[in-house]
């Protein structure tokens, strides 16, 4: 595949594609109306956008970020309310949710990404997930699975207690409080933060200094070093599967109602296990 086909429009709803001239492949997730919130086909392309850059001829390095007020919002509500309601949208957004995972850390180009404001969801595994992620001081960053009354599946177990250990892990994705990208840094959980006006510049600094090394030395880094990830496979697989037996409990249905009404959560008193 030669990376112009990338570009074709509307091959990835929800993302907007432009490569530079340097070979940096700069993916905007844009979606203004709800800021940048990821529904169906936004997950689908955001799923498998990362096999076809794998395999692009021209692509050096990938640096994503969000348009306008944020990285990304989370997940569409009529996305998760489907996936509450219906099996067989459960289970495809199941092997979307395990494939982006996967796609990104087999992935062998350089992503670098640049996070400002909320940063929630799929975007936020993809954020995460990336070789090298810039956080603006401001960004919030929140997993909110716990929130809607599921475990923390997606990226959380895979990466999170690499990143910054098991305790702040468990307090975060527990508690559902949110990272700031000052605290981010600070714990470990990205790899830079910067002034909220200087985030692009530094991140395009770094996106441009992978793009210009060599290309085996700097991919195959990455491929010795993400075997840490893929040995926490087991582990992400599980913590994927509880999230997803989640959906089909009261929990999601209470959650999901509760964050429509932008109000406190009811959920159960107890568990049956």
């Amino acid at each position: 595949m030669n990376a112009t086909e990338l570009l074709s429009p509307d091959r990835y709803p929800g993302l907007s594609l432009e490569l530079h001239e340097d070979g940096i492949l700069e993916i905007v997730i844009r979606n203004e109306r709800t800021l940048n919130s990821v529904n169906a086909e936004a997950h689908r392309a955001l799923t498998y956008i990362w096999r076809d850059i794998d395999a692009a001829q021209g692509v050096r390095c990938v640096l994503i970020r969000g348009e306008g007020r944020g990285f990304s919002s989370g997940g569409d509500f009529e996305l998760i309310e489907e996936m509450s309601q219906d099996f067989t949208a459960l289970a495809r957004v199941w092997r979307e949710a395990r494939d982006l995972v996967y796609n990104v850390i087999n992935c062998g180009k350089p992503i670098v990404s640049a996070i400002h404001g909320p940063c929630v969801g799929a975007g936020l595994a993809v954020a995460l997930l990336s070789d090298v992620s810039v956080a603006a001081k401001t960004a919030r960053i929140l997993d909110g699975h716990v929130r809607l009354g599921v475990a923390a599946g997606d990226h959380a177990a895979i990466i999170w207690p690499l990143l910054c250990g098991l305790n702040k892990a468990k307090y975060h994705l527990m508690t559902g409080e949110p990272v700031s990208g000052e605290e981010a840094e600070r714990i470990g959980l990205v790899s830079l933060c910067v002034e909220d006006d200087q985030l692009l510049d530094r991140a395009w600094k770094v996106a441009r200094t992978l793009a210009a090394g060599s290309p085996t030395a700097v991919r195959w880094t990455k491929y010795a070093l993400n075997n840490w990830l893929r040995a926490m496979g087991p582990t992400f697989d599980a913590s994927l599967a509880l999230e997803f037996l989640g959906f089909t409990g009261p929990d999601v249905r209470e959650g999901l109602s509760s964050l429509r009404e932008k109000r406190a959560p009811n959920f159960m008193t107890d568990a049956p296990i």
